[in-house]
């Protein structure tokens, strides 16, 4: 499912215009991004968890050369699901 097809299904189960539902879903995308740039985490019971960890630098190997490289460390989103969407990507078919 791409963006465009979130935004209907959001429209077709909120009621609302495409217009509106792409409007909320920016929004939501906007809230979560500066949550996290500010090392905040955004919990949504049920559906999961973002957060920002750090990955520890490691060890790599230049794909052209096989030479080791070392992999310096950085900060990455990261996001934990919830119960209720492990159960239902559980059902899926």
């Amino acid at each position: 499912m791409n963006k465009a097809e979130l935004v209907k299904r959001m429209a077709e189960i909120a009621g609302t215009t495409k217009v509106n539902a792409e409007k909320l879903l920016d929004a939501f995308m906007q809230a979560v991004e500066e949550a996290l740039a500010n090392g905040d985490k955004v919990v949504l019971v049920g559906f999961g968890s973002f957060q920002v960890v750090t990955r520890a630098e490691r060890e790599g190997r230049n794909p052209k050369t096989g030479e080791p490289i070392k992999i310096p460390a950085k900060k990455v989103p990261k996001f934990v699901p919830g119960k209720r969407l492990e159960e239902a990507a559980a059902k899926a078919k």
